[in-house]
């Protein structure tokens, strides 16, 4: 007698899109969505442009830096200022991330057959582009800070500018991922990351800080970020670090938060739209 065996059926996967262009679509649409809120574009530039130019007033020429000399506060608070307004845009640019958990877009992209990677690749890249292009456009009011930069300049500026910027980026999706509400976000933010930028040395010198101050400033990779613009715009000042070993620092703190934000995605695997 023969035997039937009844054909079990099989689950084919769908093919995967790649990580490149499901990237460049969410990279995309951050884009678009910041362009078309313009108030946002104007109370980032805004709010930092107001602290540089009442803090540099304020201070004027009774600032002296680390190494004892006399300078104007604008000059020393410009590369601060420059740094806030990167800050403010990586981060929270980010909370788009808790934004489209509600409104069910990032369920939907989850249960598509894109990589995790693209998905992290793609936020990032887009809070990326638009602190770093935010940025550099405060570059304008360089001359009222004695700055003239030239091409060479300009370009490590903007590789600086860029790195902070991933770097911060990254760190916000990562603090975004598992927050389901943006007043949650928003505390997290005000009781970590403002300190950050606190002790970054846009407000007052490494050198000139206390013991402890000092070495919480030296843990930070956000001072090294600062300090990089400080060398690149004010070449004739004293470094604190040397330029090749501050780029470094900042490049391992990119690495390190973007591989944070990947490890996230996944471990939020089991809950992704909660």
């Amino acid at each position: 007698m023969a035997t039937q065996t009844a054909a079990l059926p099989r689950t084919i996967a769908p093919p995967s899109t790649g990580v490149w262009l499901p990237a460049f679509t969410l990279w995309w649409r951050e884009i678009v969505r910041f362009y078309r809120q313009k108030s946002r574009m104007v109370g980032v530039l805004a709010s930092p442009l107001v602290f540089w130019v009442v803090l540099g007033s304020g201070f004027g020429t009774s600032f002296r830096s680390g190494s004892g000399q006399s300078q104007h506060y604008m000059d020393y608070f410009y590369p601060g200022a420059l740094i806030m307004i990167v800050l403010f845009t990586s981060i929270f640019t980010m909370m788009s991330v808790i934004e489209d958990r509600k409104e069910g877009f990032l369920l939907s992209v989850l249960v598509a057959p894109v990589p995790r990677s693209a998905i992290v690749l793609g936020k990032v890249l887009g809070g990326t582009t638009l602190s770093a292009i935010q940025g550099l456009i405060f570059l304008i009011f360089a001359p009222f800070a004695g700055v003239h930069l030239n091409v060479g300049q300009i370009l490590l500026v903007a590789v600086v500018v860029f790195l902070v910027s991933f770097a911060l980026t990254a760190l916000g999706f990562a603090i975004a991922w598992p927050m389901d509400s943006t007043q949650a976000f928003h505390g997290i933010i005000n009781l970590f990351l403002i300190p950050l930028w606190l002790l970054s040395g846009a407000l007052f010198p490494l050198a000139g800080a206390s013991g402890w101050i000092r070495a919480l400033m030296y843990m930070n990779p956000l001072t090294y970020g600062v300090e990089a613009l400080r060398t690149l715009l004010y070449p004739t000042m004293e470094a604190t670090f040397p330029l090749p070993s501050a780029i470094a620092t900042l490049l391992l703190f990119s690495l390190v938060m973007f591989a944070f934000a990947f490890l996230m995605v996944n471990r939020r695997s089991t809950r992704p739209a909660a």
